[in-house]
């Protein structure tokens, strides 16, 4: 049944992935909070080149919107699918607003912080941990981040913003 769940969230993510890069021109992330009744709490795709903000990855802004909507910060027994392996700012976000579960579809060996470079969610120095699923339709994730990053390095005088 929890793989069930997994694999319907995560092809929601997938979906505000694409719609990240083909209509704003993001590196294709796409982030889905779901609280532990299974009701969608808040959504996002990439938005830091858009909105030349740093901290506006698929994840954080997921996040804030599920707090919004909750008027929390306290994000206590969700389950946060992400198409990207988290790096260390969006991993100490989740730790600080106790999201209980992370599941992500592609690792990212330069910078996830979700095991493949660093384990910031599952560090006991933390006083929270968050649970890890990594894999979950990382093939289809990984092609579209390639496929994203290949047509944007023939671009002439293109950023690649990730």
């Amino acid at each position: 049944m929890e793989a069930e769940t997994d694999l319907h969230w995560m092809h929601h993510a997938l979906a505000l992935a694409r719609r990240a890069a083909s209509e704003d021109g993001e590196v294709p992330v796409g982030a889905v909070l779901v609280s532990a009744e299974g009701e969608l709490l808040g959504e996002g795709g990439n938005r830091n080149l858009r909105e030349h903000d740093p901290s506006a990855h698929a994840e954080i802004v997921a996040m804030r919107r599920a707090g919004q909507r909750l008027g929390n910060h306290r994000l206590l027994g969700t389950t946060l699918y992400v198409t990207l392996e988290p790096c260390a700012m969006c991993a100490m976000a989740m730790v600080h607003a106790r999201i209980a579960r992370l599941v992500y579809a592609a690792s990212d060996p330069k910078t996830g912080a979700a095991g493949s470079v660093f384990d910031l969610l599952a560090d006991p120095r933390h006083n929270h941990r968050v649970a890890v699923q990594g894999g979950v339709l990382a093939e289809e994730a990984s092609a579209m981040l390639t496929a994203w990053f290949r047509a944007r390095r023939a671009q002439p005088g293109a950023t690649l913003g990730g």
